[in-house]
């Protein structure tokens, strides 16, 4: 039986209360019968990533590969469809897939992220061309992104009125401009729906391949504002706030072959979205207190810097 990595036992069990304690519980044992039916043999210490275990494994014909476990939740449903229509191009590879329990067998990469790369431009223009190649036609079962816009919208508009916050009206009306103007008609086109650096891994096969898609069919801008946002921390070292965030808009719009213009908007719309969802919940990085207080406003400024069209 593997062992669970305690870190994921305790995060687990922080976010998911009973429920969690009862998969976690059956984890080891899910993972015991996925080994057996693929005919694998673990080969290395389990991982884990926010939600699921990671399990480097030796395939029967002497392949690596990685067994992947998430824990049963909506946002990681369509994560095999993605990867199943992009078929190893600019994404891990998927070998094999039981959706009842949440696993995949995975193309096996390497451990360093793009995250780790200490040119930003690069950074951001392997993201964009990798979004690029990503953007292919949705297949029609996926959750269309157009299919949010109202909660989106309700949200904008709900915590305006229940939070304190210094976020200008005309701030939040400019996300809840696009919200209506790009958010409620997109194209039918695969975005990775959660494309930043931590999810994209070194590989032998080509030089970077994604992982962790949420596999949302919409506007391939939607995953600009994404990748800035995990910019953040980079961001505030800057010495000029406004014109590094701009230049991330201007190299990854070029790279990927987008407007600059949406790619702006839908930046502005998930950075009002993080200001408030940080006076709510937190941030990853800091759930509370002054760490959690400096996140939420650097998230008010640059919600302010992108209102402004350069």
């Amino acid at each position: 039986m593997i062992a669970v990595p305690e870190e994921f036992t305790r995060t687990t069990l922080a976010r998911e209360g009973d429920a969690g304690s009862a998969w976690l519980a059956e984890l080891p044992g899910i993972v015991e019968e996925l080994l057996e039916r693929w005919g694998c043999v673990p080969d290395g210490p389990v991982m884990h990533g926010g939600v699921g275990v990671v399990v480097p494994v030796r395939r029967p014909d002497g392949g690596t590969a990685v067994l992947k476990v998430s824990f049963p939740h909506p946002g990681n449903v369509h994560e095999p469809d993605a990867f199943a229509a992009w078929g190893g191009r600019g994404a891990v590879a998927l070998h094999e897939r039981d959706d009842e329990r949440f696993a995949m067998l995975l193309e096996r990469v390497r451990a360093a992220t793009l995250a780790e790369l200490a040119d930003g431009d690069e950074l951001v223009t392997v993201a964009a061309r990798l979004g690029r190649r990503l953007a292919v036609p949705a297949p029609a079962h996926l959750p269309r992104l157009c299919e949010q816009a109202g909660a989106w919208e309700e949200g904008l508009r709900g915590d305006a009125r229940e939070l304190a916050h210094a976020l200008p009206a005309r701030v939040v009306d400019a996300a809840v401009a696009t919200v209506r103007e790009l958010g409620r008609v997109q194209p039918d086109t695969l975005v990775h729906g959660d494309l930043h650096a931590r999810n994209i891994l070194r590989a032998d096969r080509e030089p970077w391949l994604a992982v962790d898609p949420k596999g949302y069919a919409g506007d391939p801008a939607y995953d600009g504002g994404t990748l800035l946002k995990s910019r953040a921390l980079a961001l505030l070292e800057a010495d000029d706030l406004h014109g590094a965030v701009h230049r991330v808009l201007d190299v990854f719009a070029e790279g990927a072959e987008l407007d600059r213009e949406r790619v702006r908007r839908w930046a502005q719309l998930h950075a009002v979205q993080a200001a408030f969802w940080g006076r709510r919940h937190g941030f990853r990085r800091a759930r509370r207190g002054p760490g959690r207080d400096r996140l939420t406003d650097f998230a008010d400024h640059l919600a302010q810097l992108l209102t402004r069209p350069r």
